[in-house]
């Protein structure tokens, strides 16, 4: 990054943060890592609920709609990095491997383009890496 776009971003994350600040007072010291801590993972009821056969009886099971989720997360990119991480340890949860996960997200390299692939298995390894490599 040169110097001016440096300038540039820090003006735009201060216009960000000023906009928070404005519609909230409360968000301008919210820190989406803070609550990703506070909820790591989902209750086993909860991931039923959601991801089971709550919404779904005859359709996808937990592990596969995990990994459609996923993908849909990868393409996303940058904005979607909490909530990732949070469905990757779902994912592994639920029985999917290391290996599928990260070819669910290689393939979406085509749909949200490189570098939210590369963003996404970053993420993917450092959750890999929490779970002392399970499911490998």
């Amino acid at each position: 990054m040169n110097e001016e776009f440096q300038k540039l971003f820090g003006a735009m994350m201060e216009q960000g943060a000023e906009m928070a600040r404005l519609f909230n007072p409360a968000l301008e010291s919210f820190n989406p890592q803070a609550f990703e801590k506070l909820f790591p993972t989902m209750s086993k009821d909860m991931m039923e609920m959601w991801f089971g056969k709550t919404f779904n009886r005859e359709g996808l099971d937990a592990r596969t709609r995990l990994l459609v989720t996923i993908a849909a997360l990868t393409v996303l990119g940058a904005q979607a990095d909490a909530q990732l991480r949070l469905t990757i340890r779902h994912a592994l949860a639920a029985g999917s491997t290391q290996r599928e996960i990260a070819e669910v997200i290689f393939q979406m390299s085509m749909f949200g383009g490189v570098p939210a692939m590369t963003k996404a298995l970053e993420i993917a390894r450092s959750v890999f890496e929490e779970t002392s490599g399970d499911n490998t």
